[in-house]
């Protein structure tokens, strides 16, 4: 099958170790990957923040960018309940049926990472190796967007070597909400406070998640309090062999501060 990276703007200019897991992943699922470098932002952080008229001609391009492709895959649950929930209203919101028809062709043909290995390729097992003790963390949009429920879980069970322990309280908000975090610090602030407890309750290695901003969020705090917890994309791990799991797991997905 012939996949579309849809790379994201947090792993092009931040996070690029969870873009090249996903191609890693399914090259070794024999899929070929292309990466369309007209691609830009989705538009997301405009929408959130009540810039739709900015986010217009993001939408336009994401939809001309992808429309060539049958299947397009992106490692985050955010940036796909974007292409999915908001790209044809942002269309709609502007008068222009015509994309905003045109958005929705592209957004049924758009999935995150879990989903499409699940739904699509049909496979929970993906050959990955990862000898560590993991819990993971179901972000906001990936849980209550796109209801990806159990798939990440599912694919993590069958990872040899992983222990996966369950987070407590999992289904709580970390506190990112991308400006929400800047906007509400303080309220952020106590949320992260939260999640960080029960991660650390877990005994957990590494905190994984299908997200590269909530995982920046908090990996940035368990770093501040110098755990030594890590956190992984769920893509990472996916793509880990016996050959490369160590080398995984050295990094560090959240920021250092």
């Amino acid at each position: 099958m012939r996949v579309a990276l849809f790379v994201t703007c947090l792993a092009d200019t931040m996070f690029p170790a969870a873009a090249t897991a996903t191609v890693r992943l399914l090259e070794r699922l024999g899929h070929e990957v292309v990466f369309p470098e007209a691609q830009t932002c989705c538009g997301q952080m405009h929408v959130n923040t009540g810039y739709l008229g900015d986010a217009l001609p993001l939408v336009r391009r994401h939809v001309r960018t992808f429309a060539p492709y049958d299947v397009v895959v992106a490692p985050s649950g955010s940036c796909v309940g974007s292409v999915r929930h908001q790209h044809a209203m942002v269309a709609r919101r502007a008068g222009d049926e015509r994309l905003a028809g045109q958005a929705e062709e592209v957004a049924a043909r758009t999935y995150e990472l879990s989903e499409f290995l699940v739904d699509v390729l049909g496979v929970t097992d993906v050959g990955a190796y990862f000898p560590h003790r993991v819990t993971y963390h179901p972000t906001c949009h990936s849980l209550r967007v796109l209801r990806v429920g159990d798939r990440p879980l599912r694919l993590l069970r069958q990872v040899r070597g992983l222990e996966l322990v369950e987070l407590p309280q999992a289904e709580q908000c970390c506190g990112f909400g991308g400006t929400f975090a800047v906007k509400n610090a303080d309220t952020s602030t106590a949320m992260l406070a939260d999640k960080l407890r029960h991660v650390l309750s877990t005994g957990a290695d590494v905190c994984t998640a299908g997200d590269s901003s909530c995982l920046m969020h908090i990996g940035g705090g368990l770093s501040r309090l110098r755990t030594g917890v890590r956190t992984v994309h769920l893509a990472e791990i996916l793509a880990a062999t016996e050959e490369t799991g160590a080398v995984a797991a050295a990094g560090r997905t959240g920021a250092r501060t």
